[in-house]
């Protein structure tokens, strides 16, 4: 293989590892958005999307998190490929594979049944957790951690090549996200402050998107 063909090779893995980041996102809105539709019994201002991986269609919320999980771990590999040398090279795509890592074993662990989903499900919250709906939610809490604050370093990288918009579409998700997260505790008795979670939720992956996308264009 010559020198001018490895490049070129590597330039087209790379930009295969992004495209994968940049689909991630639209699959795992697109597949929840659909679910809102067929899922009966489910409600966003009561629900959080998680519990969909329970009753007779729950694989579908599943392969959600798995399919959507995977493409952004493959698509932080591309954003350190993409990223090499300079700042934010080793920690922004670091944080932004854990939370891919964390969706993903999202899938593996289900969120416990809640206030009424699937139907038969006792209103109000679970009376007892169990070992899965425990691992799910610390995994998931490690993964919005992660992305918040890969958000704020990859900002870094922008204002450091004087990208300006993209440094503070960077920050703005990042804190816009935090929110949504501060208001999952309080989620199962406001249904404003669910809707808002999951809003900030299509959000965070909006700019997963948008950042693996931008850096493919790069790509020559």
């Amino acid at each position: 293989m010559s020198d001018v063909t490895k490049p070129r090779a590597r330039v087209g893995t790379t930009a295969g590892m992004l495209a994968c980041g940049v689909a991630a996102g639209p699959i795992y809105v697109v597949v929840g958005l659909v679910q809102l539709l067929i899922r009966d019994g489910f409600d966003i201002s009561r629900h959080p999307l998680s519990v969909m991986s329970n009753g007779d269609l729950g694989w579908i919320q599943i392969a959600n998190f798995l399919l959507a999980g995977g493409l952004t771990v493959v698509g932080a590999v591309g954003l350190r490929r993409a990223l090499r040398p300079g700042k934010a090279a080793t920690w922004g795509p670091l944080l932004v594979g854990i939370y891919g890592a964390a969706v993903f074993l999202n899938g593996l662990f289900r969120a416990d049944p809640v206030d009424g989903f699937p139907p038969g499900t006792p209103l109000g919250p679970p009376t007892t957790i169990s070992w899965h709906g425990s691992v799910h939610f610390l995994v998931g809490a490690l993964g919005f951690f992660a992305l918040i604050a890969g958000t704020f370093v990859i900002a870094r990288r922008f204002k450091a090549e004087q990208q300006n918009g993209w440094a503070i579409y960077s920050r703005t998700t990042g804190a816009v996200f935090a929110a949504g997260f501060l208001a999952l505790p309080i989620s199962g008795n406001n249904p404003a402050a669910a809707v808002f979670f999951a809003l900030t939720v299509v959000v965070a992956w909006a700019w997963v998107s948008a950042v693996t996308g931008k850096l493919r264009s790069q790509q020559t």
